[in-house]
């Protein structure tokens, strides 16, 4: 009969974590380089005017936001399961540190981002005359 040595399923838990950990910064990683792809094309044609309008640069800040936004999540969940592999203060200190900021640039990237959407929504309505 198979017996497992003292400790095997833990230490298999920590390296399937720690993989977990790097797959997730991976992607953390690869979607905000999407996202600055993605921002560089949107800007593209008003950089070839060499005039670049407000209009493409909003969009592609948007788009890097919503990335950013992605990205950052895809960061703290790696942060998260690092910590739950080791939990000493330190570690539960940076994370909660880390978590603080990130939630700060989310809050404040989000609301930028539903106050641009907005803006951009009045413009596209046309005003009617009501006289």
């Amino acid at each position: 009969m198979f017996r497992p040595r003292e400790g095997f399923v833990e230490e298999l838990f920590i390296a399937i974590s720690e993989y977990v950990a790097l797959t997730l910064e991976i992607l953390s990683v690869l979607t905000i380089f999407v996202g600055a792809i993605d921002a560089v094309i949107r800007l593209s044609p008003a950089l070839r005017v060499r005039r670049g309008s407000h209009g493409a640069r909003r969009a592609a800040w948007l788009s890097l936001a919503r990335w950013l936004l992605l990205g950052l999540e895809f960061m703290l969940a790696a942060d998260i399961v690092r910590t739950v592999i080791s939990p000493d203060w330190n570690d539960i200190g940076q994370l909660a540190a880390i978590a603080i900021i990130r939630t700060f640039l989310n809050y404040f990237l989000e609301r930028d981002l539903d106050t641009a959407e907005k803006m951009s929504g009045e413009e596209q309505v046309p005003e009617r005359d009501l006289t």
